[in-house]
């Protein structure tokens, strides 16, 4: 008997009595291929199977199909029968949910072609602007031992690599590399005026933005604060700087005899000793350890362990001083008038105070 070169049809000879046989057994035969669908595959045949019942016989057969590895099996009425594959065979296994292709050698899942898609919908339908559509609660992008990327690229600067959350598919907040190369975040409550809240160089990675003080007088609730235009631990005590009239420096500048405020505010003292200047005086000059401004509020007092002098300490009268220029000035402490005249070895330890503006 002849058959087909393909699925292995018999072919009725001419003159052949009883022609019904063959046909019936080429109809059998295609009702077994064509649009090939098995309840399951397994080695051994279930136990009471039902008419027409199709099975892919598994690699290591037992009972009823041993010899039958890999074939394809149904039970018809006369018991089971069974149909070798070919290579390129196809068939869909119900209870696993998936196609299998016979590829000469083992029956292997058939995956589709995911390669060169023009789209493709998770739970939705693609479209032209968005050629991937994914519709789910999550979406987990894993390791493969490692780390992992998600890269976005552009074409050139003055293009748009970023990602965009929407409410009700209006944007809300974005963030990436939107018309420049600056990387950006900005936030919308409509949709329509969006705000660049943070700005970050790529030269220098400095941040910038509607977030962040746009001058140092900025005091706009909610803002962040620069750090050269802020105060802290490193601004605290250092260089006090200012431009015009404004502090660009730190909070405070001390020295060993001196103290300087960002506000223009300058305190300076010394422990000056007086000599005699003649009869009635004595004086001396004082050089400030700082410049300040403008004449400064200057004022002294005895040092407690200033030892006797010739009038005596209860003949002597204020201290003044004179002269000041921002610079220095001269101290005087006079004796009071009538008493006796001072000494030429005679010399007093004061306490001096001058408070003023640096700038």
């Amino acid at each position: 008997m002849f058959t087909s070169a393909a699925l292995g049809l018999p072919f009725m000879a001419p003159s052949q009595a009883q022609k019904h046989v063959t046909f019936n057994e080429a109809l059998r035969r295609l009702d077994l291929v064509v649009q090939l669908s098995v309840q399951g595959r397994d080695d051994a045949p279930p136990e009471a199977p039902s008419e027409n019942t199709r099975f892919i016989v598994g690699a290591s057969p037992s009972g009823a199909w041993i010899g039958h590895a890999n074939d394809i099996a149904i039970f018809e009425p006369g018991g089971w029968t069974f149909t070798t594959p070919q290579e390129g065979w196809q068939a869909w296994i119900a209870g696993e949910g998936r196609f299998v292709v016979w590829t000469g050698g083992t029956w292997q899942a058939l995956e589709p072609e995911l390669q060169n898609l023009p789209g493709l919908g998770i739970n939705a339908t693609s479209d032209a602007n968005n050629p991937l559509i994914v519709a789910g609660p999550a979406s987990l992008f894993n390791n493969v031992g490692g780390g992992h990327q998600v890269k976005i690229n552009k074409a050139a600067p003055g293009e748009t690599a970023s990602l965009l959350f929407q409410t009700g598919c209006g944007g809300r907040a974005e963030m990436g590399t939107t018309g420049s190369d600056a990387f950006t975040i900005k936030v919308s409550a409509d949709g329509g005026t969006w705000h660049d809240a943070l700005v970050f160089d790529p030269a220098t990675g400095h941040a910038g933005g509607a977030a962040v003080q746009s001058q140092p007088d900025d005091t706009t609730p909610g803002r962040l604060m620069r750090a050269d235009w802020g105060y802290g631990p490193g601004t605290l005590l250092g260089q006090v700087a200012q431009a015009a009239g404004k502090p660009t420096g730190a909070v405070l500048e001390a020295g060993a005899t001196y103290l300087r405020l960002a506000c223009g505010t300058q305190i300076v003292w010394d422990t000056m000793a007086l000599t005699r200047s003649d009869a009635a005086t004595l004086s001396a000059h004082w050089t400030f350890p700082q410049m300040f401004a403008g004449s400064a509020f200057v004022s002294g007092s005895l040092d407690p362990g200033t030892a006797n002098i010739t009038p005596g300490l209860d003949a002597l009268g204020a201290v003044t001083c004179t002269g000041g220029d921002g610079a220095g000035t001269t101290i005087s402490l006079r004796r009071i008038a009538g008493q006796t005249d001072f000494a030429a070895v005679d010399t007093c330890t004061l306490r001096m105070t001058a408070i003023g503006r640096w700038f």
